[in-house]
């Protein structure tokens, strides 16, 4: 006897079978953009520069702060918040540094050669490379990173990075990509704003001149907001920065010969704390230094590198670290008479500062209404985009409980 099924059994079937066949971006959820305000300090919410990011905040999930990981500078961290490791464990372990693979290369960001080559980034995978394996469409508007082919794999669409580009142009190709065919409009995208740290360093985070950029780049996430509801697309904001600032002064500067004698050492790098190398014969003499103390630093080799900081195992490292206290730097007697320190702002601190401190806000159908969560490490980021797209968890050393309180119900449903 042949059974025939009712007309809605069969839409409900061929709908399962449908379901299984379409690739991965047709059953995405709503698209994710991810956006970092480099420098962008928590405390710089709600002081009259910035409605757009209160009104999102006051309307999605604000956390009291995002700490960075260490060192708190911009590569490593940009690098944690898409994979979710720390930067000793994904490899970005400085904005400057050696690799003794490749003898006599030192990587910074200014050197496109470098930055551009996955030799530096393939200790990890970020978000973007995930996403494509799984399907997925993605775009990075200026993220580091995303100019190398990671894994063997870039983001489907991307933009060498620009620093002179301005902040409404950014988010006006943004809204190009996110304006096209559902189908080949991005899951996720990345949006790179620099200007609030840029300024930061030139004149300090309290100066009128700081004010006036978050002022600006704030404006600039109202465009985008609005754009996006002009072309009627529901997304999942999630809004950071990388770090926070702290003021500094010539007054607040300490010479690394001060802490370990002259000519005995290679310099790695410098600034909020240095890292350098013994030279031949003079590791025993570099290591009875460091046992005097510093009232405004502390120093030791990266085997002793205090656990809280995570930071020392891996062999991009520098044998040695100097970390200087908030607001102060270690510099050589050659960097001072180079370029004399004057006031401005820095950061690459201990992440335990408050004033390291960056931006979170998540606004989107993804997230609950009017939520303050606590402040969080930056290694929690990944493992909720990871969430919002709908990919399977990864092994990192966030994980998205931390988060959870800030998710609506539907985004919580599987929820291990």
């Amino acid at each position: 006897m042949i059974s025939i099924l009712p007309l809605r059994a069969i839409r409900a079937v061929f709908a399962l079978a449908l379901a299984f066949m379409l690739p991965a971006a047709a059953l995405a959820r709503e698209p994710v953009i991810l956006v970092s305000i480099d420098g962008f300090r928590a405390d710089y919410l709600g002081k009259g520069s910035t409605p757009v990011l209160d009104s999102l905040a006051e309307r999605g999930v604000r956390a009291e702060g995002l700490r960075p990981s260490f060192p708190s500078l911009t590569f490593p961290n940009h690098y944690t918040l898409v994979t979710g490791l720390r930067p000793d464990h994904h490899g970005m372990v400085d904005n400057v540094m050696r690799d003794a693979r490749r003898p006599g290369v030192t990587y910074t960001m200014s050197n496109r050669s470098e930055t551009n080559d996955r030799f530096w980034w393939d200790g990890a995978e970020p978000v973007w490379v995930t996403a494509e394996k799984a399907g997925l469409q993605t775009a990075t508007l200026f993220w580091p990173g995303s100019e190398s082919d990671i894994r063997g794999v870039r983001p489907g669409t991307w933009l060498t990075y620009d620093k002179s580009m301005p902040a409404e142009a950014r988010v006006d190709r943004l809204l190009e990509w996110m304006g096209r065919p559902a189908g080949e409009r991005p899951d996720f995208a990345t949006l790179y704003f620099d200007d609030v740290d840029t300024v930061g360093h030139q004149y300090g985070p309290e100066s009128e001149v700081t004010r006036a950029s978050i002022a600006r780049i704030d404006r600039a996430i109202g465009i985008l907001v609005a754009g996006l509801e002009r072309l009627g697309l529901k997304v999942n904001l999630v809004v950071t920065a990388d770090h926070g600032m702290r003021a500094t002064s010539p007054d607040r500067v300490i010479e690394l010969e001060a802490l370990v004698p002259a000519g005995s050492f290679e310099l790695v790098t410098q600034g909020s704390s240095a890292g350098f190398a013994a030279l031949p014969g003079r590791e025993a003499e570099i290591r009875r230094a460091l046992r005097h103390p510093h009232p405004q630093a502390d120093c030791w080799a990266k085997a002793d590198i205090p656990e809280p900081l995570h930071y020392g195992s891996h062999p991009r490292v520098p044998p040695f670290v100097c970390l200087a206290r908030p607001g102060w730097l270690i510099l050589t007697r050659a960097a001072l008479a180079r370029r004399p320190v004057q006031a401005g702002g820095a950061h690459g601190y201990d992440p335990r500062d408050p004033e390291m401190a960056g931006l979170f806000i998540a606004n989107g159908p993804g997230f609950r209404s009017g939520v303050v969560v606590p402040a969080f490490d930056n290694i929690h980021v990944h493992p909720l985009l990871i969430r919002l797209l709908d990919l399977p968890p990864m092994r990192v050393d966030g994980n998205d409980s931390v988060t959870r309180r800030a998710l609506a119900p539907g985004a919580l449903r599987d929820a291990p």
